[in-house]
């Protein structure tokens, strides 16, 4: 069996749900076959959210970690492919911290690739009938510092450990009123189920154009 942690968050922005931590419930519950699953809920605080990835990571000592995330305004799951080294909050995170241009990890490398078969994944959640696709960047917000955070653990204290993020859009509930795209989240569990299902199952990616023009 395949140990897997996947990790959501709490809400932040004054939304009263996040459908990361939702959906990382439902894949728990109803996991994919030949996977253990444990969560760990991080906080939208930079700095607390590695440190409670960390104590994850320790604590459930998984083959893979997939970190899942809210990106209101994208229609599919996003299988993100770079993390960037620099936190620069549009808004500030829920103790009201807001760092501009502030390295996650300072000293660290500029930017880490993904350990996951980025493009495979994509494929599976597009065959479960998800719409999914590459995304380049993570943003600069507690995602992206999480996603960092994660890939330079794994780069410098555990090499056997596989790893990405995966960002899911708002939930139908949060875009009452609100002029945005939106996916169940049961559908997206469905997807995060494929993702973790590819990257389990195989190292190497597969060749699907994934790129972007701008």
């Amino acid at each position: 069996m395949t140990r897997v942690l996947l990790t959501g968050f709490e809400p932040f922005g004054g939304e009263r749900v996040n459908p990361s931590w939702e959906a990382v419930q439902q894949v728990a519950a109803a996991p994919p076959d030949g996977l253990t699953v444990r969560i760990a809920r991080l906080s939208c605080v930079f700095g607390t959210a590695l440190d409670e990835l960390r104590a994850a990571v320790g604590a459930t000592a998984p083959d893979l970690v997939l970190c899942v995330g809210q990106a209101g305004g994208r229609s599919g799951l996003s299988v993100e492919r770079v993390a960037v080294n620099v936190d620069d909050a549009a808004i500030a995170d829920n103790a009201g911290e807001a760092p501009v241009d502030r390295p996650v990890v300072a000293g660290g490398p500029v930017a880490y690739f993904a350990a996951l078969p980025v493009k495979a994944c994509v494929a599976a959640a597009r065959a479960a009938g998800v719409p999914a696709s590459v995304s380049q960047t993570a943003g600069t917000y507690l995602c992206n510092h999480v996603f960092y955070g994660l890939m330079h653990l794994i780069a410098t204290e555990r090499p056997a450990l596989r790893g990405g993020f995966v960002h899911i859009p708002y939930e139908p509930g949060q875009v009452l009123g609100r002029d945005a795209p939106s996916l169940p989240v049961e559908l997206a569990a469905t997807g995060l189920r494929a993702v973790l299902t590819a990257a389990a199952g195989r190292t190497g990616d597969i060749a699907l154009a994934g790129g972007a023009l701008h």
